[in-house]
């Protein structure tokens, strides 16, 4: 699938202030990015660091008044659509040193809280058919609410309130994968049909020895999303971080699929 994607951003600094910025697709071999291109206004710093896992960059940015970004790509993404229910989950004892961060509670994805609820709810199940499960659950149980969760919401929030947006239904996801012991990140994507349109976030899940994408709200298919960034969770793969006051005046997100 070929999808062209535009973003805007204008903030506002009222003294000089570091930002992180992370909206950039990766180039990976299963989503292929051409004519990428990246303009802002005149900034005092602004220099690349690489990303967590090593997928994309990350862009330090230092400015004072009003900062504009706008940044254009288009993609192919390659990937299949593959049934969850149908992989295998790999042992713990198995999983390779880098795998087993995402086995732990993060900060916003208490996971050693949910081992009981887990067990009694998707107890039966294992692997893939486990996961698709607990993906099917969060979608039939949660409501997608704009603005009711915040920066300091967590997946035990999300759960009790059952509702969010799509960080929240990922996070609650991700808790859910890793009490199961199913090594479980957040991935800050893009992808066609997300309404209304931004920045989007789903889990992935590493089962039968690969990562796996997986959208909670059911907005987004594997085979349309085109990945930014992975971490922990929303805390590691922010595709804006000010360390300083910093005013959003303009943001949108366009992600237009383009014919065959």
């Amino acid at each position: 699938m070929k999808q062209d994607i535009e973003v805007h951003l204008v903030y506002e600094a009222d003294a000089p202030t570091d930002m992180l910025l992370q909206i950039e697709v990766a180039d990976l071999p299963d989503q292929r990015i051409s004519d990428p291109r990246l303009d802002t206004t005149p900034v005092a710093e602004f220099a690349r660091i690489g990303a967590e896992e090593g997928m994309g960059e990350r862009i330090w940015i230092r400015t004072e008044g009003e900062f504009r970004c706008t940044y254009r790509v288009r993609v192919e993404v390659d990937r299949p659509a593959l049934d969850l229910a149908a992989l295998p989950a790999v042992p713990p004892h198995m999983l390779a040193g880098d795998k087993v961060r995402y086995l732990m509670p993060s900060r916003y994805c208490p996971s050693d809280e949910f081992q009981n609820f887990v067990a009694a709810e998707f107890g039966g199940l294992s692997g893939g058919a486990q996961i698709a499960a607990m993906r099917d659950w969060i979608n039939g149980a949660f409501t997608y609410v704009p603005g009711s969760s915040n920066a300091q919401t967590t997946a035990l929030d999300s759960f009790v309130q059952r509702q969010g947006v799509c960080r929240d239904f990922a996070h609650v996801m991700i808790t859910l994968a890793r009490a199961a012991a199913v090594p479980a990140r957040f991935a800050s994507v893009y992808a066609p049909g997300v309404r209304p349109p931004d920045f989007h976030a789903v889990a992935e899940v590493f089962l039968d020895g690969t990562w796996h994408l997986v959208d909670p709200t059911g907005m987004a298919g594997p085979d349309s999303i085109a990945r930014i960034g992975v971490g922990a969770d929303a805390a590691q793969v922010a595709f804006l971080s000010s360390f300083g006051p910093l005013r959003m005046l303009e943001q949108s997100v366009s992600v237009t699929e383009l014919p065959g």
